[in-house]
């Protein structure tokens, strides 16, 4: 279930942005503030309410690290603060003195985009908090901004309607035209990279307009015929203008406000609607989640901030929830047997003998035997340490071994524990799942031993992680947590 736990009244003017980091939840208003509150007790801190700006701030965001706010306005300027003293640390002047409607850190925090009511997007360079690049799209105002989870691409929403992709060198890669009839209001990236059948790099957008509706699309990055933008799901569990829209930090819910004052909560991968919120008197314009707690903040032109709790529950909701954890299942197919409904780091040695005659490999049962393999050694192996080893000589048999291998580590147990919740690694029940940068959950002491002792590569895909940074997957653990109490 989702409760509503507080309410911030600090604004004299419409909310038009919340933005959380892991520490501190920022809002923004048309009465030319930004206010700043601890995101342990939603107090607000000694140096807020923040003002530099002139007119209404329409747009706000932390850098990853939290350490600094941007925030953009009307007055043409995009200010940086600081959050450990509340001082402006710089103020980037749009290109054009145009007024700026929106503004994105780039994950890593290398870059800032800002979007401005001309159509013009400045990109700049944060460190330095010099102007990189500019680029234009005509006869429409930029009003939505986000960066890929690789920091490399970013889109932009229009009013005209469009969704444009952009690399840092502001080459236009893609324009997915009318992608809201009547404009863009928002939209974001999930914080997931993934990885298509096909082998390409792909990543989940979520955009929301004026024609009511909210969009999940896949967008993928084609080596050959470059971009391509695929339509996953049409949502519409609100019945006017769709004006914010955000992520979680696991990719796994999506929350989105609306002109009806509702705020309705996705389960993101299918599109499932979880909840719908009615506390708000107006427009509800603003929505974000935390990174590092389950709580949601959505503002309103009501003038207030509504602090929502995500809590576990084992009702019909419940099973939703439980349902999109299910969606970051990473199980193969391969049929269940007797030992199996061990998992497979319980094998004893002769269960490992029991599966090599199974699946065709009696010519090491012997070497397995000798050595005393059993289900935890099993996991283990590498196709270097059954050369090194074990001795098997034929890399023809040993790369057969690590295939067989790698089909039984994705494999389901069939012991009624659903494989999303085993830890692809350790193939155990995860306590503490987190998400990596290839897009699986695993145990967090195995991922960090995994990048601590082997390499930095994914333990699912062998291609390189992009980052070490592991993001907290509370919608499994809280999946995990309502299965085991309800066996």
């Amino acid at each position: 279930m989702v409760s509503l736990i507080c309410t911030l009244q600090s604004h004299r003017d419409d909310v038009n942005c919340c933005a959380f980091s892991g520490a501190l939840l920022a809002t923004c208003s048309a009465d030319k503030s930004i206010c700043v509150y601890s995101a342990r007790d939603f107090s607000e801190l000694s140096f807020s309410p923040l003002s530099g700006h002139g007119y209404g701030v329409h747009c706000c965001c932390f850098s990853a690290c939290g350490q600094y706010l941007a925030s953009c306005s009307t007055d043409a300027t995009t200010v940086v603060w600081s959050m450990d003293s509340g001082e402006i640390e710089a103020v980037l002047e749009h290109p054009g003195r145009s007024p700026v409607r929106v503004c994105a850190f780039s994950p890593d925090s290398s870059y800032l985009v800002s979007g401005g009511s001309d159509g013009t997007i400045a990109l700049w360079d944060f460190t330095s908090r010099t102007l990189r690049r500019t680029g234009a799209v005509s006869d429409t105002s930029i009003v939505a901004c986000s960066f890929t989870p690789c920091s490399q691409l970013f889109i932009t929403g229009s009013t005209y309607g469009d969704l444009r992709l952009w690399d840092l060198n502001m080459n236009h890669l893609h324009a997915e035209k009318n992608a809201h009839d009547l404009g863009v209001s928002c939209c974001q990236f999930a914080p997931q990279i993934m990885k298509g059948t096909d082998g390409c790099v792909q990543f989940r957008l979520a955009s929301c307009g004026q024609d009511s509706l909210l969009k999940i699309w896949i967008v993928s990055l084609l080596s050959a015929a470059g971009i391509k933008m695929q339509l996953a799901h049409s949502l519409t569990g609100q019945s006017a203008p769709v004006l914010s829209c955000a992520y979680s930090a696991d990719g796994q819910m999506l929350v989105s406000g609306s002109v009806d004052k509702t705020v309705t909560v996705y389960q993101a991968n299918e599109g499932t609607l979880l909840y719908t919120l009615n506390q708000h008197d107006r427009y509800v314009t603003a929505c974000a989640f935390s990174p590092t707690a389950p709580l949601i903040a959505t503002g309103s032109m009501d003038k207030t901030v509504n602090i929502w709790r995500v809590e576990d529950g084992c009702g019909a909701q419940g099973k939703s929830l439980s349902d999109e954890a299910a969606s970051v299942s990473n199980s193969g197919g391969r049929k269940s047997t007797g030992h199996s409904r061990l998992m497979v780091s319980e094998w004893s040695e002769e269960d490992v003998l029991a599966w090599l005659r199974e699946e065709g490999l009696e010519a090491v049962t012997d070497v397995f035997k000798s050595n005393n393999i059993d289900g935890e050694e099993l996991l283990s192996l590498t196709k270097e340490t059954l050369s090194s080893e074990l001795h098997i000589e034929s890399l023809g048999l040993r790369s057969k071994v690590m295939k067989k291998i790698e089909e039984l580590k994705m494999a389901p147990v069939s012991n009624g524990t659903p494989d999303e919740y085993l830890c692809p690694i350790t193939r155990e029940i995860m306590k503490d799942p987190v998400i990596a940068a290839d897009g699986y959950s695993y145990e967090r002491e195995a991922i960090e031993s995994w990048i601590n002792t082997k390499s930095r590569t994914s333990p699912m895909t062998n291609l390189p992680l992009q980052t070490t940074l592991l993001t907290p997957n509370r919608t499994l653990k809280m999946a995990i947590l309502r299965w085991t109490t309800c066996q």
